[in-house]
């Protein structure tokens, strides 16, 4: 059994504890007040826990309209801990895989929904801005500094050397090379499509903020850890320090992990 089952199945222990019924309550009985002894408080202390944790997680189902009967839910663990079990371990660990499948493809409908129709809004009105173009795949662009005339143009397959801040459309942000006080340096053709179109049009010592559909970004995937929800229009201000034609002995990709086509 994985991590996430098992951790599924040991925070049981809380919600049977505090939901059984009065015929269940003989053998595990619902605490009517605080332990006084030390090794009572620390059992106390991990059941409270763990029930803090699965009532996060449940109430998270709950608000993508994933809803499971919770007294299914102590049934489960009582006959279980009774040896009584209904169901076999096969079937109970394809039952929770096929769970978390379901509750993420709901989860990532719901956002995604969501992101695009938030998305699409914020660029309608960012069209329209002063300064802000628009290219042919929907990239938008603001020039917001320009480096010295006749600076270097990168191409996709160059090495670029730059420093960047990512946010979503609501200010959050989710990675910023600024932040860490080091650039980054990577292949044009290796990150998002919008980061390659976008800085082919820069020189040198320009810098712009770019807003990127969720087609040019990351469709559909979530992306780190659920910083980036599926379908998310990405804002990005992006200073183009050097382009280096060979890879650089100092090359960081890592440091662009939020920006890479592979996510």
């Amino acid at each position: 059994m994985n991590y996430l089952k098992k951790t599924f199945a040991v925070s049981l222990v809380a919600l049977a504890i505090a939901g059984c019924t009065t015929e269940k309550q003989e053998p595990y009985p619902v605490s009517e007040q605080a332990p006084t002894e030390e090794q009572a408080k620390m059992a106390y202390a991990l059941g409270a826990s763990v029930g803090t944790f699965v009532g996060t997680n449940l109430d998270e189902q709950d608000k993508m309209e994933f809803v499971l009967d919770r007294q299914q839910v102590i049934a489960g663990f009582v006959d279980s801990l009774k040896a009584e079990s209904k169901l076999t371990e096969e079937e109970t660990e394809q039952l929770l895989t096929t769970m978390q499948q379901q509750f993420n493809e709901l989860k990532s409908s719901k956002l995604g929904a969501a992101s695009v129709a938030e998305g699409d809004a914020y660029r309608a009105e960012n069209a329209n801005k002063e300064g802000v173009m628009v290219t042919e795949s929907g990239l938008q662009y603001e020039i917001l500094q320009e480096g010295e005339e006749g600076g270097e143009q990168p191409t996709a397959e160059d090495i670029v050397e730059v420093h960047y801040e990512g946010t979503l459309i609501d200010g959050t942000v989710f990675d910023s090379s600024i932040e860490r006080g080091q650039p980054a340096v990577f292949p044009l053709n290796r990150v998002i499509p919008g980061w390659t179109e976008g800085v082919q049009l820069m020189s040198v010592g320009d810098k712009f903020r770019f807003v990127i559909p969720p087609e040019l970004a990351y469709g559909d995937r979530e992306v780190g850890g659920g910083a980036i929800p599926p379908k998310s229009t990405l804002i990005f201000e992006v200073e183009l320090i050097d382009v280096k034609e060979q890879p650089a002995e100092n090359a960081q990709p890592e440091a662009a992990a939020e920006i890479e086509a592979e996510g």
